[in-house]
């Protein structure tokens, strides 16, 4: 059976702005360092903690070849705060158009999983209230691999564990570059649905083929039903990569 594994934030649902602003209000109160929308983006998929050490080197706050204990204490504390901030927000992110329906009936021919860098309360909130509990085969957060976010792929491969499916036996659903390139490390074909992301096609420029790149998740539909009832109809017998782990069906 062919396998579908969404990263949640960003893919499923409207969330990352929740995510911008906590990171954002984080690291102001605790360094006083304003951070880009961009630059946030581009870094998602990492540990928060390991994120803000990387913020405060590309803003210049620590010295990158001497990060000191306070640096790493520093980090730990943004990484605190934005979760208590996004906790406090109180909201759940609405999925993206067409979503939902993409979850629950049109991908029935394949089994599904979550592979995200949220907290388990976090993922079991949105997950549940969103698409419900037996909508996923799969759900891994990011508390099961602290120090181990993207782009390291060790969640995707555990996934591929838990599902008991070979790497060309599944696809991935990112909006990351660092997701791309966790997915490419675990040797999963892989595709890219930006949604409302400020990334644009040129940000994935050596990690996946510009024609894997759609707009939003609701575009990714075709390509995503197309695969899976490939694979349920026997059509599918493997899905071969070009250099930059494209699919080609």
């Amino acid at each position: 059976m062919g396998t579908i594994i969404f990263d949640m934030d960003g893919v499923l649902v409207e969330s990352m702005p929740l995510h911008y602003h906590a990171m954002k209000t984080a690291i102001k109160e605790i360094a006083n360092i304003d951070l880009d929308r961009r630059e946030f983006y581009l870094l998602e998929g990492m540990p928060i903690a390991e994120m803000a050490l990387e913020i405060f080197k590309i803003k210049g706050y620590v010295d990158p070849k001497n990060i000191t204990k306070k640096d790493i204490r520093m980090s730990v504390d943004v990484a605190k705060r934005k979760k208590e901030v996004v906790l406090e927000t109180d909201v759940i992110p609405k999925p993206f158009v067409g979503v939902r329906e993409l979850i629950t009936n049109t991908l029935v021919g394949c089994s599904k999983a979550v592979v995200s860098g949220s907290s388990k309360e976090e993922v079991d909130i949105i997950i549940n209230e969103t698409f419900g509990t037996d909508a996923f085969n799969v759900i891994i957060n990011g508390d099961q691999f602290e120090g181990k976010g993207k782009p390291d792929p060790a969640s995707y491969e555990v996934a591929l564990q838990r599902l008991n499916v070979r790497p060309f036996d599944a696809v991935v659903v990112e909006n990351a570059p660092l997701g791309v390139k966790a997915a490419n490390s675990a040797g999963i074909a892989c595709i890219v649905t930006l949604n409302t992301s400020p990334l644009a096609i040129s940000d994935f420029k050596g990690l996946i083929s510009e024609d894997h790149i759609f707009t939003d998740t609701s575009l990714a539909r075709n390509f995503l039903s197309d695969w899976c009832h490939s694979y349920s109809k026997g059509y599918l017998t493997r899905v071969t990569r070009s250099t930059n782990n494209a699919l080609d069906l």
